[in-house]
C-alpha cells in the first residue's frame, strides 16, 4: 500500500540493513594550500573512529595561472607527488577504502576536471568535487566528532587557502552554512606584493575582506535569536599557527593539546600588529610557523580577525579536526555506522532534496507516488534487468521527487528547467557528480532520450551515461502510472519473464472498477524508451 502523507516516505529503506564491520579508511582533502590525509580505524560496535596516521603536504595548488585561471603544471605535479605519498601510506596501512575530495582551487579552475581525471588515471584515486556549502557541512561534521558543545549554540570558522567557511548551529539543527571566496592563498596572491606589507596594501586587503564577508555575516546574525552569543570554534592551519604563537608568548611553550585552546580576540589583534611589521624571514622564525605558512599568514589572520569583529565574538577555541575527519564522519553516516548521535545530519541528503522541492513548490504527494513507483520497479527488476545499488536507487528517488520542479519557471520545456534548478541548487551531502546525475535523470523524464548532441550528457563517462539512461527510463514508467495525479494506481508488481524477455506489470487500482485508461494509455506512450534500453517488452495488466 502506498501512502503519501510522510514527506520522506519515498526515501525509506534506501539503505538495506546489514551487519557493520570494523574497517580502516583513508580520507584525503585536496585543498588550495595543502593536501591532507588522515587514516582511521572504525570501530563498528561503539561506533567511533581512531586516527592511526596523518599526512600533510603544502602543495599550493591555488597558485593558478593569472591569465587563464588554470591550475599550473607545476602545482599539479606537486599535488600528484603528494597524493602518491598519501596512497603509498594508505596501502602500507592496508586501508579498505580511500575517500578523497577536492575543494575551491580545483572547483574554480577551468582545467580542474582534467586534473581529477589525471589523479584517477595515474593513481587510481577517485576524487569527489564538493561545493562550498558542502565543504562547510563536512568541516562541521569533523568538528562535531572532536568537540562536545554541551547543548550550547555554537559556530565554526575555517580559513582555507581559497575560501572561508562559516557555520552556525544548535543541538537540533544547522542554522547557517556559508562558503566565501576569501582564503589565505587567494588573497596573498591578489593583494600582497610588499614585504612587510605596506599600509596601503593592508587597507585594501582589509576592505576587500569586509566587503566579501558582509553578506554571510548578515545571514549568520539573522539566524541568531535575540541575546544569543554563540561559542566560536576555529579550524585550519592559520588558526592553529596563531594558537601556537599566542601560547609561546603567554606560557612559554606550545599548547598541548591544541584542541580546546582558547584565544581572545584582543590577543589576535596584538599578534596581527606584530606580524604587519615583520618581513618574511622574521615571520618564518616564529615558533609554530612553517616557511610556507609565513608567506600567507597575514592574509589568513586578517580574515579571521575581520570575521570575529563583524560577528562581535570575543574569543575563539581551536579544534584540530576539520574536513578530512568530516569526510570520515560523513561516510559513517551514509553507511549506517552513526544513527543516534548527530541525528539531524543523518538525513541531510533527504532534507536537501525536500528543501529544493519546497522552494520550487513541487507537488509532493504526486512526486512521492512517482518515487514509490520508481523504487518498486527498481527493486523488483534488480538483479534481472540491472545491477545498480543503493546510490543509484537514491539518485532515482531524488530525481523522481524533483522531476517537475521546472514547472516553477514554465510548463514549456520544464524538464530542461528542472535540470537547471537541480544542478544549481544547494544539495548538501551530495558530490558535484551526484547532483549532475540527479539533474540529468530528471531532465530526461520526458521528451527525447539522451543524445550525442546533448553536451552535458555526452561529456560524462560511459558508466554515468548508463545510469542516466536507465534511471530516467524507469522514471518515465513511474510517471505514466500517476498520469491523472490522483493516485489512481495504488500498487504494482513487476514480474520478468527471462525466456520471452517480457516484463509484466500488474497494476492495482485505488478504486475498484476504475479502468485507469489514461494511465494505461500513457504507459504505452512512454514505455518504448524503457523497452529499448532494457531490451524487453513491457506488458501491463490491471488487477481489480
Amino acid at each position: 500500500m502506498i501512502t503519501t502523507n510522510n514527506p520522506s516516505i519515498a526515501y525509506q529503506s534506501l539503505h538495506s540493513s546489514r551487519p557493520l564491520q570494523d574497517c580502516t579508511l583513508g580520507a584525503i582533502d585536496i585543498g588550495t594550500n595543502s593536501i591532507h590525509m588522515v587514516v582511521v580505524e572504525i570501530n563498528a560496535r561503539i561506533p567511533s573512529f581512531s586516527i592511526i596516521a596523518k599526512e600533510k603536504d603544502t602543495v599550493r595548488l591555488g597558485d593558478r595561472d593569472p591569465e587563464t585561471g588554470n591550475l599550473t603544471p607545476e602545482a599539479m605535479e606537486r599535488s600528484l607527488s603528494a597524493l602518491k605519498r598519501c596512497k603509498d601510506l594508505a596501502d602500507s596501512l592496508r586501508v579498505d577504502q580511500i575517500i578523497a575530495v577536492a575543494t575551491s582551487a580545483t572547483r574554480e579552475a577551468p582545467n580542474g576536471i582534467e586534473f581529477l581525471s589525471r589523479i584517477e588515471t595515474e593513481l587510481g584515486i577517485q576524487v569527489d568535487l564538493i561545493s562550498g556549502p558542502e565543504e562547510a557541512r563536512r568541516i562541521y561534521l569533523g568538528v562535531l566528532s572532536g568537540m562536545d558543545f554541551g547543548g550550547r549554540v555554537h559556530s565554526l570558522i575555517d580559513i582555507g587557502g581559497g575560501s572561508t567557511e562559516m557555520v552556525l548551529a544548535d543541538p537540533q539543527e544547522t542554522r547557517h552554512l556559508s562558503s566565501t571566496k576569501v582564503g589565505a592563498v587567494r588573497l596573498t596572491q591578489d593583494f600582497v606584493t610588499t614585504d612587510p606589507i605596506t599600509e596601503k596594501e593592508f587597507i585594501r586587503l582589509q576592505a576587500y575582506i569586509r566587503g566579501m564577508l558582509e553578506r554571510p555575516v548578515d545571514e549568520f546574525k539573522n539566524a541568531l535569536a535575540e541575546g544569543e552569543k554563540p561559542f566560536l570554534v576555529g579550524t585550519s592551519g592559520t588558526i592553529e599557527t596563531i594558537a601556537v604563537i599566542h601560547a609561546m608568548e603567554t606560557q612559554g611553550n606550545e599548547p598541548n593539546p591544541l584542541n580546546g585552546y582558547e584565544i581572545p580576540r584582543k590577543s589576535i589583534e596584538e599578534i596581527l600588529k606584530k606580524l604587519l611589521k615583520m618581513n618574511y624571514e622574521e615571520r618564518a622564525s616564529l615558533s609554530g610557523m612553517s616557511d610556507r605558512r609565513a608567506e600567507i599568514i597575514v592574509a589568513g589572520i586578517t580574515i579571521l580577525l575581520e570575521a570575529m569583529t563583524m560577528l562581535e565574538i570575543d574569543s575563539i577555541t581551536i579544534c584540530e579536526r576539520a574536513l578530512r575527519e568530516g569526510i570520515i564522519v560523513d561516510w559513517m553516516l551514509q553507511n549506517g555506522y552513526i544513527e543516534n548521535r548527530l541525528v539531524f545530519q543523518t538525513n541531510v541528503r533527504t532534507r536537501s532534496v525536500m528543501k529544493i522541492a519546497h522552494k520550487y513548490q513541487v507537488d509532493l504527494p504526486h512526486g512521492e507516488r512517482i518515487a514509490q513507483f520508481a523504487l518498486k520497479i527498481f527493486d523488483q527488476i534488480q538483479g534481472e534487468l540491472h545491477n545498480w545499488g543503493e546510490k543509484e536507487r537514491e539518485y532515482l528517488w531524488a530525481a523522481a521527487i524533483l522531476h517537475n520542479c521546472g514547472l516553477y519557471i514554465s510548463h514549456a520545456a520544464h524538464h530542461k528547467h528542472s535540470y537547471y534548478l537541480i544542478r544549481h541548487g544547494e544539495f548538501l551531502g551530495f558530490t558535484e557528480i551526484e547532483v549532475e546525475l540527479i539533474a540529468q535523470i530528471a531532465r530526461y523524464h520526458r521528451k527525447s532520450k539522451p543524445k550525442r548532441k546533448h553536451e552535458t550528457y555526452y561529456s560524462l563517462p560511459h558508466q554515468y551515461r548508463k545510469i542516466i539512461k536507465q534511471m530516467s527510463a524507469i522514471l518515465r514508467l513511474a510517471i505514466a502510472l500517476d498520469r491523472r495525479q490522483i493516485g489512481a494506481i495504488n500498487d504494482l508488481e513487476c514480474k520478468y519473464d527471462s525466456e520471452y524477455k517480457k516484463l509484466h506489470l500488474q497494476l492495482i487500482p485505488a478504486i475498484k472498477n476504475d479502468d485507469c485508461a489514461l494511465e494505461l494509455w500513457n504507459l504505452d506512450y512512454k514505455k518504448p524508451i524503457f523497452e529499448n534500453e532494457f531490451e524487453v517488452k513491457v506488458l501491463a495488466t490491471l488487477t481489480n
